[in-house]
């Protein structure tokens, strides 16, 4: 009786122990695999990165417009000047893209958005630099400006925005953008001394306000009371900065295709069409006139400025019009799905790369041959020319095809005060190998990092997609980047050179 007792009180025992087993694996208190996590516990030799394996997010085109707004007041931490121990910075090359602005086209029969373009520290946003920014450009006659640059004004100054001005969120922007990429290289590379020479700095800008004024305020923010007398602003007569190599007639054709998928490809989409036909009878205007004010233009800026959606200009201001007399933020959702639409469409089409592979050539092979000039400076220990940091301020039409060109079309459309940036560095195995720069070998300790917006995409680029990133040299070759824009990038063209891609004849 007394064993039989014991055995029923072993079998309750056991039962209760397993119940609590099983209820802790399933809260994740104890581990389901004591085996493997025992393992884990050892000392490991070697750190492995977990591999995420996530989808990516749908498709969302207010998150992706709020991305596009580039709102200031957001924190952002880029990866700028960051490499391997013990590599030697030697040169930046940055392109902008100009800050927010006010709309290029008018909504017909709506009035404009009521934004002041004048500047004030005591207006949000603002930037602790701003003050002294708009004290410093007050001395802007000092320094030395190409062409028709010097007549135009730097800074924004109407209280109500003209067409494509500048805005206040821009400056602050740029001012933001300088200033991050001053911690990355100034303070922490010491890429220009407190006593920079005027061959140390290049900086461009296309013959428009907006992107002066925001080079200006990147540059500020770069070098805060730089020295006017020091600095030179010189004049892209093109938006592609195509300096003296604009004419390829290839160009033009592949520019023309494009245009023509992308005006098919919206006329194909039954719920924009539907979409401009309700927003232009909300208007009382012509369906034909209000698509040809690209009405997505005027929507962003009420949409990144926090406006109401415009209304027809036709109602009483002393009463509100009704639901259907104003434009919504489901017809601007619309819009920007489209857009996102015809961005996937064009990597497909190929039209686009082959324009841009041509388009951005004359910019990449002008970085290219001041990326060389500096690394053979820096082996022979020549004084060189060549600028240490470039400053290009250009538009979306500018860095648009440079990315497809790079082969970074996954990136999307550059935002408001999208950066672009190029990184030159000498290895630490330089000084070992003093024999080699005699042989010619010097290039294979010169290495080039591209960064986009803080995020560093250089694995991403065309040039250098195949580089091991996990063997023994973790960053990319500079000679990579030399033999895509001299030669590897016209493969898609079926060409071997620019002028023989330029003279083809697009079918």
């Amino acid at each position: 009786m007394l064993a039989r007792s014991r055995f029923i009180v072993v079998l309750v025992v056991g039962a209760l122990l397993a119940v609590l087993s099983f209820s802790l694996q399933y809260l994740h208190l104890i581990p389901t695999n004591p085996v493997a996590e025992q393992r884990s516990l050892g000392k490991s030799r070697k750190r492995v990165n977990p591999v995420l394996h996530t989808d990516p997010p749908a498709p969302d085109p207010i998150r992706d417009s709020h991305q596009y707004c580039n709102y200031p007041n957001i924190s952002e931490h880029g990866w700028e000047g960051h490499s391997p121990a013990d590599y030697r910075l030697l040169s930046v090359q940055v392109m902008i893209r100009h800050g927010d602005r006010f709309p290029l086209y008018s909504i017909p029969k709506t009035r404009k958005p009521a934004i002041d373009c004048t500047l004030s520290e005591k207006r949000e946003p603002s930037h602790p630099l701003l003050a002294a920014f708009i004290s410093h450009m007050a001395l802007g006659g000092r320094g030395h400006w190409d062409a028709s640059l010097g007549s135009l004004a730097r800074l924004p100054s109407h209280s109500t925005c003209e067409m494509g001005e500048l805005t206040q969120t821009g400056v602050v922007q740029h001012l933001k953008n300088g200033d991050h990429l001053r911690q990355a290289y100034i303070k922490r590379h010491n890429l220009l001394a407190a006593d920079w020479s005027p061959r140390q700095l290049w900086v461009e800008t296309t013959g428009k306000s907006r992107t002066l004024q925001s080079g200006l305020a990147f540059l500020f923010g770069f070098l805060p009371h730089f020295d006017w007398s020091r600095l030179t602003v010189r004049q892209q007569w093109s938006t592609l900065f195509c300096g003296s190599s604009c004419d390829c007639p290839t160009r033009n054709r592949y520019l023309d295709q494009e245009q023509r998928r992308q005006y098919h490809q919206r006329t194909a989409d039954t719920e924009l069409e539907r979409t401009y036909v309700t927003m232009a009878k909300t208007l009382g205007v012509a369906t034909k006139t209000l698509r040809a004010a690209n009405p997505v233009d005027a929507l962003l800026c009420h949409f990144c400025h926090g406006l109401p959606f415009p209304c027809s200009s036709t109602q009483s201001t002393s009463n509100a019009p009704d639901e259907g007399a104003c434009l919504t933020l489901q017809h601007f959702a619309v819009i920007r799905r489209q857009q996102k639409d015809d961005e996937l469409e064009r990597r497909k089409a190929g039209l686009y790369r082959r324009y841009a592979v041509l388009a951005a050539h004359p910019y990449l092979n002008r970085t290219a041959a001041r990326l060389e000039k500096i690394a053979r400076g820096s082996q022979t220990r020549k004084v060189t020319e060549e600028a240490a940091f470039a400053l290009a301020s250009a538009h979306d039409v500018t860095m648009a095809p440079l990315l497809s060109a790079l082969g970074l079309e996954g990136a999307g459309f550059p935002r408001f005060a999208a950066r672009l940036v190029f990184e030159l560095w000498n290895s630490p195995e330089a000084k070992e190998r003093k024999n080699d720069r005699k042989r010619g070998k010097w290039l294979d300790d010169m290495f080039i990092r591209v960064l986009y917006n803080g995020e560093d995409l250089t694995f991403d680029t065309a040039f250098c997609r195949d580089h091991n990133r996990h063997s023994a040299q973790p960053l990319c070759p500079l000679g990579n980047f030399l033999s895509f824009v001299r030669k590897d990038m016209f493969n898609i063209v079926n060409a071997t050179s620019y002028q023989q891609a330029c003279r083809q004849i697009v079918l």
